[in-house]
């Protein structure tokens, strides 16, 4: 690594499934655990801006990973000219083509506000399931962002008649009644493979006592069973009838962007109702139903990012979230102390204290 974040290098090699990244607030253990989250997904959870992740005097940021079977894995950021991703030396052509050997799941303090935070936080936690399932999905979210700024513009533009903007408009409805109906069928499947996981993790993390349900609310108007065809001429029809809408205030009232995923506890939800206890194992559970689905799709287990969580759980959660990673999983996981982690893990476990992290950040 180069030039990313507080790292004007840092080089690192996994000698154990489990590496703990201990040491102070302030010294870079979640920029690490960030990079590697980078490197997997392309997107990092807690910046959308390629050039915060840059080192303020460095003009550009390298990531670089050895996996698998021998696999290289490059992405470099820049300031100027955006992104390039290597694969074994040769420049990819989609940057989409570096996802797939490093696939990871992350898990910070930042997640347990999704059950009461904003719907868009859940939307964008829907979005990482689905793209370590399929990582063309990136491109979707990415056209149909591009498509509602654009639109956005559009509306905002003082050169052109109704005639024109009205035409205009028709193109975009096609387009994007087209991308949408691809990303509502995606993110509708799922949450439908992961909520009968999610139930029996709620059901384990409450003593049986909590029955939980996600429920998939789109932004557009769906009727009858999943078909592309229906869907797409249906999303088209209410983009039209939206307009007068929309012009008047101004902002897109149909699409995925106004998805939101309702979760309830028995008949409750768990936004408005749920303890603060409840909505941590609600996160928790989700999680590690997040790690099973992946595992059981793509025939692997995913490696696990722990950032900074085990401070925020208590000692039961910290103890079933363990227990329940075990041995299937390659983990890295930050803490400011070891305390949280007792017998097996911490024997087993490299561990990378602040000094040993100094000293892997002066390599070279």
């Amino acid at each position: 690594m180069q030039g990313f974040r507080n790292h004007s290098v840092l080089q690192l090699e996994l000698t154990e499934s489990r590496l703990l990244v201990i040491g102070p607030n302030g010294i870079g253990k979640s920029n690490l655990l960030e990079a590697v989250e980078l490197l997997g997904s392309l997107r990092s959870h807690r910046c959308s801006q390629d050039r915060d992740l840059i080192q303020w005097d460095s003009p550009m940021a390298l990531l670089r990973a050895d996996v698998g079977d021998g696999d290289r894995l490059e992405l470099e950021l820049r300031r100027r000219g955006g992104r390039q991703a290597r694969r074994n030396g040769k420049v990819l052509d989609r940057q989409l083509d570096l996802i797939g050997p490093l696939r990871c799941i992350g898990f910070s303090a930042l997640d347990l506000d999704l059950v009461r935070g904003e719907p868009a936080l859940r939307r964008q936690w829907l979005d990482r399931v689905v793209l370590q399932l399929e990582p063309v999905y990136a491109d979707l979210i990415s056209r149909y962002n591009r498509l509602l700024r654009q639109r956005s513009q559009l509306w905002r533009s003082h050169r052109l008649n109704t005639a024109e903007r009205s035409g205009l408009l028709d193109a975009f409805d096609v387009q994007m009644a087209l991308i949408s109906t691809r990303i509502h069928r995606r993110r509708r499947r799922a949450l439908q493979r992961l909520e009968p996981i999610a139930q029996h993790w709620q059901s384990h993390l409450s003593s049986g006592k909590e029955l939980l349900q996600l429920h998939y609310q789109p932004g557009s108007r769906l009727d009858g069973e999943e078909a592309e065809e229906p869907w797409r001429l249906a999303i088209e029809e209410q983009l039209r009838n939206q307009r007068e809408d929309e012009e008047r205030l101004g902002n897109c009232r149909i699409g995925p962007h106004r998805d939101e995923i309702n979760m309830v506890l028995g008949e409750t939800p768990a936004r408005r109702f749920g303890s603060a206890g409840q909505q941590r194992s609600l996160v928790l559970g989700l999680k590690l139903a997040e790690l099973e689905l992946v595992k059981e799709l793509c025939g692997e287990p995913p490696l696990l990012l722990l950032d900074d969580v085990l401070a925020e759980l208590d000692p039961i959660r910290q103890q079933l979230l363990l227990e329940a990673v075990g041995n299937d999983h390659q983990c890295l996981i930050s803490a400011t102390h070891l305390d949280g982690f007792h017998g097996g893990w911490r024997q087993e476990a490299q561990i990378l204290g602040e000094n040993e992290l100094k000293e892997a950040m002066n390599v070279g």
